[in-house]
């Protein structure tokens, strides 16, 4: 079985320009893995941060995670990003979404209206060459949706844009998928 290769250099803490190298540092002193998205992003350290500190400014807002979640979910399957399904599929689960709500969020669904109205949105922003529908926008602020979570809707739809269009500019291999070709080659 031979595994995907990355376009891009997978970079870690010791192969990484060293500007990027306090961020791979703090990413692993987490604890686990480092991803190859992130290990891709070290080879240009201005992406890396811009990155990095717009995930975490995103992440302090005013939007549940488990919302974060289902944008993030519902934009990889518009956009057929396995690397981010695949990731996502993990961290939706962190979020406490059970398997059915992951499967509607990737439909711009949720079995929670407010919820769903704000993804049914999100969807008319993706498909939409212009400004999406006013009913919607306006059917968002009912449901209790302010205008400030609304712009961190549209802010993470464009953080998962980015995310999906790095991995695919990139054909970045799936998480692990290095260590299970290792872990085959000895067997």
């Amino acid at each position: 079985m031979k595994t995907k290769e990355s376009r891009f250099h997978v970079h870690d803490e010791l192969t990484a320009p060293e500007r990027s190298v306090p961020i791979l540092k703090g990413a692993l002193a987490g604890g686990g893995q480092l991803p190859n998205f992130i290990g891709v992003l070290a080879g240009a350290p201005a992406v890396l941060r811009a990155y990095a500190r717009f995930r975490s400014e995103l992440r302090h807002g005013t939007l549940p995670y488990a919302t974060q979640q289902r944008i993030a979910l519902a934009v990889a399957e518009h956009q057929q990003s396995e690397y981010g399904l695949a990731t996502l599929q993990r961290t939706a689960r962190d979020a406490g979404l059970g398997l059915d709500e992951i499967a509607l969020a990737r439909e711009f669904d949720s079995r929670d209206e407010r919820n769903s109205i704000l993804l049914r949105y999100v969807k008319a922003l993706l498909e939409s060459d212009g400004a999406p529908p006013r009913h919607l926008h306006e059917e968002a602020l009912e449901a209790g949706w302010s205008d400030e979570q609304m712009l961190e809707a549209v802010a993470h739809v464009a953080l998962a844009s980015f995310a999906n269009l790095v991995t695919r500019a990139g054909d970045v291999p799936l998480d692990g998928s290095t260590e299970n070709s290792r872990v085959l080659q000895a067997a």
